[in-house]
């Protein structure tokens, strides 16, 4: 191998030097400590586990997504997470087992084998929070609501939502009889706003469902939207009618909690629709063509591990939430620069000051005041009056 091929990294995997590492690793806490304070307690999943479990209740994309290997201790298949939620999962039907909600947070790196968009790294750091065991619309408020409340913590500029319920359509399509190939072709028109071709699939269902189904093409756009897609659905059935209530009643929360955000409804928007079953939701700033933070219901993910609860919930780039913030989340480094030497009084100076939370670098063979600015320190300890002074590293 050539020496220069050496220290190339494949497309897409990058690796975090300092001060950046700083400020992911100082945000990364900070966030942790703010779930905390909303009552989700911290998992740490496996990095690699057995393939079938790793993509239990996920689709094509995320199988697409995942580095597979074999392990050569039981000749299984196994794959290296390109998703953390299905692990938590795992956790809470069949590890944890409780009878009540459990809320869930967890940070860690992800490896994806295809990239989500051309641009976007392979090696995410996932950051994300998941309330487990309660299917009432609280639990989608309080999980949009502390998404919210982390973006703002990292002070991302100019966030809207957009918001969309995945049963208005799953509801209308079941009441159309549509199923297999005709549902998946209309859902691809759907998502292309192809007002023509969703005409022409839905040429053989019932005249009113049909031009339901129709409507959702243009069902897009500010809280209006929803008070016309009450007239427009007036006659759907009580799946598709509770759907709307649900996704009306996160709609008027989030304006009272948030009176700023600008809000989007899309309800031909079905994002994740072969994953989540409920509301979905994702937060976007302009000029960023990728959502910053998404998230929406699953309910029964957990029904492979043998036990099928509601669950809903919330993820984030970590490094794409600390460059597209504004927060100063990690100030630059500062210190105590400390001469090298034997004197037993100097180290246990230096170990009294480390205790106390300061931040003290020796010196090495040859280092001087110069190396001490490239270190990050604005003092130093100097001898004085048969002991050891900190005194402003200039001067």
């Amino acid at each position: 191998m050539a020496t220069v091929d050496r220290w190339l990294l494949p497309d897409g995997i990058e690796e975090v030097l300092p001060p950046e590492a700083a400020r992911i690793e100082t945000a990364r806490r900070r966030v942790l400590d703010l779930f905390q304070r909303w009552g989700y307690e911290l998992v740490i999943t496996p990095h690699i586990e057995f393939l079938e479990s790793l993509l239990t209740g996920a689709g094509q994309e995320l199988d697409l997504k995942t580095f597979k290997v074999i392990d050569p201790l039981s000749g299984r298949q196994m794959g290296l997470r390109a998703d953390i939620t299905p692990q938590v999962a795992r956790v809470d039907a069949h590890t944890l087992r409780r009878d009540g909600p459990s809320r869930l947070c967890y940070a860690g790196s992800v490896l994806h084998a295809k990239p989500r968009a051309l641009s976007t790294s392979r090696s995410p750091i996932q950051l994300g929070a998941e309330l487990y065991g309660d299917g009432g619309v609280g639990s989608d408020i309080e999980v949009i609501s502390l998404m919210l409340e982390m973006l703002e913590l990292a002070q991302v500029p100019d966030v809207h939502m957009d918001l969309g319920h995945v049963g208005i359509y799953r509801g209308l399509a079941r009441a159309a009889g549509l199923s297999g190939s005709a549902e998946q072709q209309v859902f691809d028109a759907l998502q292309r706003k192809a007002i023509d071709e969703v005409e022409a699939l839905t040429a053989a269902v019932e005249p009113a469902l049909a031009r339901m189904i129709r409507a959702l093409v243009g069902l897009c756009g500010g809280r209006n939207v929803l008070d016309v897609a009450e007239r427009e659905l007036a006659g759907a059935p009580a799946q598709v009618q509770d759907a709307l209530q649900t996704l009306i009643q996160i709609a008027d929360q989030c304006a009272l909690r948030y009176p700023e955000l600008p809000l989007y409804f899309d309800l031909g928007e079905l994002r994740g629709y072969h994953y989540h079953t409920g509301v979905v939701f994702a937060a976007f700033v302009p000029g960023v063509g990728q959502s910053i933070a998404q998230g929406g219901r699953y309910d029964d993910i957990g029904a492979d591990f043998g036990r099928a609860r509601p669950a809903t919930g919330f993820s984030t780039d970590l490094k794409a939430l600390v460059s597209l913030g504004v927060a100063q989340l990690c100030t630059a480094p500062t210190g105590i620069w400390a001469p090298q030497s034997t004197d037993t009084g100097l180290w246990q100076q230096v170990c009294e000051l480390r205790r106390a939370g300061e931040r003290v670098v020796q010196a090495l063979d040859g280092q001087d005041q110069h190396a001490a600015a490239m270190a990050g320190c604005d003092r130093r300890l100097v001898p004085e009056d048969g002991g050891w002074a900190v005194r402003p590293l200039a001067g």
